[in-house]
């Protein structure tokens, strides 16, 4: 969180966001290394759309770069691709909540120690900005406690290509409630993040689609497995 509110400070929104869609790809490398799983071409090409998606739908001529903010921006994006991995590796020790909310606390435990090293504490804080504090708080834990069981129920690569829907939903959002312009460039980068989505998501059609698999000693064991229980049927 910390690096990404840097980025978004440092950084034109829509260079931020299209900086936290290259997670899916960092997520599904740190997946086959870390969780052994088959790095499948349908998620490479998914994250590679997502990521010209995303810049169409959110990125605007002369955004401004910022050496600081591209790295927090990058960051942030490895932080939670690893994150993500690693709740998928190691399990979690209590239920979806529970593990949530000690999550949420120690994150916000570990900033409150650099707050005073690196910013300095509040002086003044309005209802206006507790009313913030509180909206940030509850939504945050509604959409962990969701993120957290999707990553225990899906692969790892197709739960963070979802995330693309995060800049999507705020310019849809723009657009309806705060009257702001779709142009024709963000109405194809939205299709290429649906598309991107929607194809990260098929089931793996199988072996020989991954990168580095070879489907022919598969389909060995699976034959020589259907014929060992025939036998046992039979006897």
């Amino acid at each position: 969180f910390a690096f990404l509110f840097v980025a978004a400070y440092r950084l034109p929104g829509g260079v931020a966001a299209t900086l936290g869609a290259i997670q899916p790809l960092i997520t599904a490398a740190l997946a086959v290394r870390l969780l052994h799983e088959r790095l499948r071409i349908t998620v490479v090409v998914s994250g590679v759309l997502g990521v010209g998606g995303v810049a169409l739908v959110v990125l605007r001529p002369g955004a401004t770069l910022d050496t600081v903010g591209i790295l927090a921006g990058l960051a942030g994006a490895a932080s939670m691709a690893l994150g993500t991995v690693l709740v998928k590796r190691w399990g979690r020790p209590a239920s979806a909540a529970t593990f949530t909310a000690w999550q949420l606390i120690a994150g916000g435990s570990a900033l409150l120690v650099l707050v005073p090293v690196v910013e300095g504490m509040p002086t003044h804080l309005t209802g206006r900005n507790l009313a913030g504090f509180g909206w940030f708080a509850i939504s945050t834990a509604a959409a962990y406690l969701l993120w957290f069981r999707g990553v225990a129920a899906l692969a790892v690569a197709r739960v963070s290509l979802l995330g693309l829907l995060s800049p999507l939903v705020a310019t849809i959002a723009g657009w309806t409630l705060l009257d702001q312009g779709f142009a024709s460039a963000q109405l194809v980068g939205a299709t290429l993040v649906l598309i991107a989505i929607t194809l990260g998501q098929r089931p793996d059609p199988g072996p020989s689609a991954a990168f580095g698999h070879d489907a022919a000693p598969d389909r060995r064991r699976s034959r020589g497995t259907w014929h060992r229980r025939r036998r046992q049927r039979c006897r």
